[in-house]
Parts: structure tokens; sequence; C-alpha cells
């Protein structure tokens, strides 16, 4: 049986899933966008799969008369879209989101136009911008790792 991890990003609230996931989306809809604070939320469906909280509990906001949406109280981060058919995760709050490819679109109604051409945009890296030097140099991530820890925070951060 695989097993998923995932949690926050400042580790509170961890969770393990077990199994196979039903699917992995991206929903469009206004309320997603605003609970995400993004163009779109990917989730992935947790509800043929046994799933616990291992650190931690999330906190909810009942965005509608069926729906809460479950978030970390402490960090902020988007956590859950549950409603009368099962649960889904963020797929970003796992420890590896590339596990979960989208196989479906929601809400394309509220689409916005620009989205389908994000992939058309240059990139370039984090290290490549010679102005960020300083700042990346400096910088000291206070998120937690991509895997369960025994505890969080550690002490030189707390």
């Amino acid at each position: 049986m695989t097993v998923y991890t995932g949690g926050c990003q400042c580790g509170a609230v961890r969770f393990r899933a077990s199994g196979t996931p039903h699917h992995a989306s991206i929903c469009h809809c206004r309320m997603c966008q605003k609970a995400f604070g993004a163009y779109y939320a990917p989730l992935v469906s947790v509800r043929k799969m046994e799933f616990e909280w291992t650190r931690g509990q999330r906190k909810t906001f009942r965005s509608s008369n069926l729906v809460s949406r479950g978030f970390c109280g402490d960090c902020g981060t988007p956590l859950t879209y549950e409603a009368p058919d099962g649960m889904a995760v963020a797929a970003g709050a796992f420890d590896d989101p590339s596990a979960f490819a989208p196989s479906i679109q929601w809400g394309v109604e509220a689409k916005i136009d620009f989205v389908d051409h994000l992939h058309e945009l240059p990139g370039a890296r984090t290290e490549d911008d010679p102005e960020a030097e300083s700042f990346q140099r400096e910088l000291v991530s206070y998120q937690h790792p991509d895997d369960d820890t025994p505890v969080w925070p550690p002490e030189d951060h707390a």
C-alpha cells in the first residue's frame, strides 16, 4: 500500500494518506480561488484512502452550506476541501506534490483566461536573478521539510 505524507508550511499540522488516490484535479471556481489565494486550487481526493492527521489539527471555515475548508491555524496553509461526498487535500500540502498529476479541471466557467497560457511565459531559476543574490545567500528557511519529523519546530528557531 502506498503511503503519502504531508502538512502545512510551518509543520504544526501533518497528515498521512494510504492507498490509491481517487483522482487529482484543479478547480477554477471563485470559492477555490479565494480559499487558495491563487488562480485555481489543485486538489487530491482522499475519499477512497485511509487518512489520518498525525500532528495537530486543522481549523475549518465553512465556505458554503455544503463545504468546509481546512487550513493551518498557525501559518494559514490551505489543507482541505470537505464536502458531503468526501474530502480532498491540497496537492501542494503533500510532501511530494508531483505524485498527483491532475486528471480533470472543475469550475471552468470561472477559469481566468490567461491560465491556459502560463506555460508560454519566460522562466528563470531563482539563482539566476542577480538582484536576489544577497537575499538568497542570507535566507534561512523555517518551513517544515518535506518529510515527517519527530518534533517541530527545531529548538534553534522555535
